[in-house]
């Protein structure tokens, strides 16, 4: 069925207990996992003002160091589950459409994602990146809960 899933992350703890779902889903079907975490891009401008690139380094650096501390935990899941596993970041103009690209890039067949479980008016006032990938992925997308 499914050969390749790609696994998004945000560290949250909910992420983290959808990761070793995707990967013990990805152990029953016999595919492998990429790991993913897309670094949420800062704005150059702060309350009016610019803001310049140099001053957002240390901050995109922190973020990177963090998000390979989620891909690093991600992946040794999968070892010990004997799954297959490689780790992606990039720095999206939109978390799901990071998401959904880097699906189509690695060539996964499926995206298996966290539902932070918001009520409904939430997700239609503010959007939701598991709804918005829905939305646009062309191929199947597991949301667990």
């Amino acid at each position: 069925m499914f050969k390749h899933i790609l696994i998004p992350t945000d560290g949250s703890p909910l992420s983290k207990k959808a990761v070793k779902a995707g990967v013990a889903f990805a152990k029953e079907l016999g595919a492998k996992v990429t790991v993913y975490h897309a670094l949420e891009v800062v704005p150059p401008y702060s309350e009016g003002g610019f803001v310049p690139p140099s001053a957002l380094e240390p901050f995109e650096a922190a973020a990177r160091k963090q998000a390979q501390k989620y891909l690093d935990e991600a992946a040794r899941i999968a070892r010990a589950a004997g799954v297959p596993c490689e780790s992606q970041i990039s720095r999206p103009v939109t978390v799901y459409k990071g998401i959904v690209d880097t699906a189509k890039k690695k060539k996964c067949d499926v995206i298996f994602i966290a539902s932070h479980g918001r009520g409904e008016l939430v997700s239609l006032v503010l959007g939701s990146v598991t709804v918005k990938v829905l939305a646009h992925s062309k191929i199947p997308v597991v949301v667990f809960r």
